[in-house]
């Protein structure tokens, strides 16, 4: 199946939960919004100060030397009324206070004692913020469908609203299948290795509004497999494993998964990654990935991850793709579509450059770690030359610490 196909069928097959929770708005960072939010005062709640200045009164022209007859500072507002020839020392955010023409710049006025003197007539409302500049209380601020972030919490709280209603997070089953397989820091006997997918995909997964179950490591019995898929599907939206959906003897996951549920899809007409198993058990999706850790990773990134998106309420969001220049031959046989481990720059002149970040191999973590983008390489083509145009996938910071 081409992965464009794939991805259709995903985004058809795939429905946004529809349980919602409230949640306070310390803890909603990452959340996605279910109901839309409307903000319950208007921002800023008072006229105030955009400098630290002088708030003077009316019929300024009048009056080029003003007596400052008290201070307004933030939370400590002066309470009285401007009158012509009056001005008041005022501090930014502070509220201005009744009968103020305008706010002057400390940097434009004279300190004579309690007088000071203009050094312009500032035009009305100069340097004031006027009340529910930013939002009006009763805007709508937020629709569902939206990721919470800083930004949206600091509107939140500034519309006065401690108390949004999301989506409850997916659950998540975890696992990893093979008798070769042992946990990091255990001794290894003969023929083992230690489990990296699971470490990779719970660090993946870690940054997403999701509740993780760690089902660890499976051995190669399909009685035991298929024990435990039916037991995580009774209490999880998504089943996450990965090894055993290839052809050896000893893959068993695509064989129990056709025997307990369905298969949407299991091999895709890409490198590294043909084999991934996508389909249902009971109320549980199920994703089944390559063994091979690069193969995990790029399945999971490509799929997976827009698929748990689209369940979590965010909508049908695929990896954005950017183009980008070759300053050297990638090089490829046709067939399938390949996702190249690549590194990603910018030119002085701010131009996007593309390099290949080495060997390609589903299992070189190494060259993985020192990537920052996968270069998109279309299935029909054959080697790129250094100098052509190349469709390119940034990684994001969940999945590499490197910055473009």
């Amino acid at each position: 199946m081409a992965p464009q196909q794939a991805w259709a069928l995903l985004q058809r097959r795939v429905r946004a939960l529809t349980e919602t929770e409230p949640c306070a708005l310390h803890a909603a960072t990452g959340r996605t919004l279910a109901r839309p939010v409307r903000a319950l005062a208007q921002v800023p709640p008072f006229a105030n100060s955009a400098m630290d200045g002088y708030a003077i009164g009316p019929d300024v022209t009048a009056h080029d030397c003003l007596n400052v007859v008290g201070r307004a500072l933030a939370g400590h507002p002066w309470g009285g009324t401007l009158k012509a020839g009056e001005a008041v020392r005022i501090m930014t955010g502070a509220p201005v206070p009744a009968g103020t023409h305008a706010v002057v710049m400390q940097e434009h006025v004279a300190v004579d004692g309690e007088r000071i003197l203009l050094e312009y007539h500032p035009e009305a409302g100069q340097n004031i913020r006027p009340a529910g500049d930013d939002v009006q209380a009763g805007q709508a601020l937020l629709t569902p469908g939206e990721v919470i972030g800083a930004a949206q919490i600091g509107l939140l709280a500034a519309a006065g609203v401690a108390t949004v209603t999301v989506y409850r997070r997916p659950r998540i089953a975890l696992l990893s299948t093979g008798d070769e397989l042992r946990e990091p820091g255990q001794p290894l006997g003969a023929g083992q290795i230690y489990d990296t997918n699971r470490a990779l995909l719970h660090s993946l997964l870690h940054t997403l509004p999701v509740e993780i179950t760690d089902f660890g490591i499976l051995p190669d019995d399909p009685a035991i497999l298929a024990k435990t898929l039916t037991e995580a599907a009774a209490g999880h939206d998504l089943i996450l494993s990965s090894g055993g959906v290839s052809v050896g003897d000893t893959d068993h996951t695509r064989q129990v998964l056709e025997r307990l549920g369905d298969i949407g899809f299991w091999k895709l007409s890409i490198k590294p990654g043909k084999p991934l198993a996508f389909g249902q058990l009971d109320q549980a999706w199920f994703f089944g990935l390559p063994g091979n850790p690069v193969s995990a990773l790029v399945t999971a990134y490509l799929f997976m991850l827009p698929a748990l998106r689209q369940l979590a309420g965010q909508g049908w969001h695929q990896p954005p793709q950017y183009s980008a220049r070759a300053t050297a031959p990638f090089r490829k046989k046709p067939g399938r579509t390949d996702y190249q481990r690549a590194r990603l720059n910018r030119s002085v002149n701010g131009h996007l450059l593309v390099s290949p970040c080495g060997p390609q191999g589903s299992h070189q973590l190494s060259v993985l770690a020192t990537a920052n983008a996968f270069a998109v390489l279309p299935g029909a083509a054959g080697s790129i030359p250094e100098g052509d145009l190349v469709t390119v996938l940034p990684f994001p910071q969940t999945l590499t610490g490197l910055a473009l």
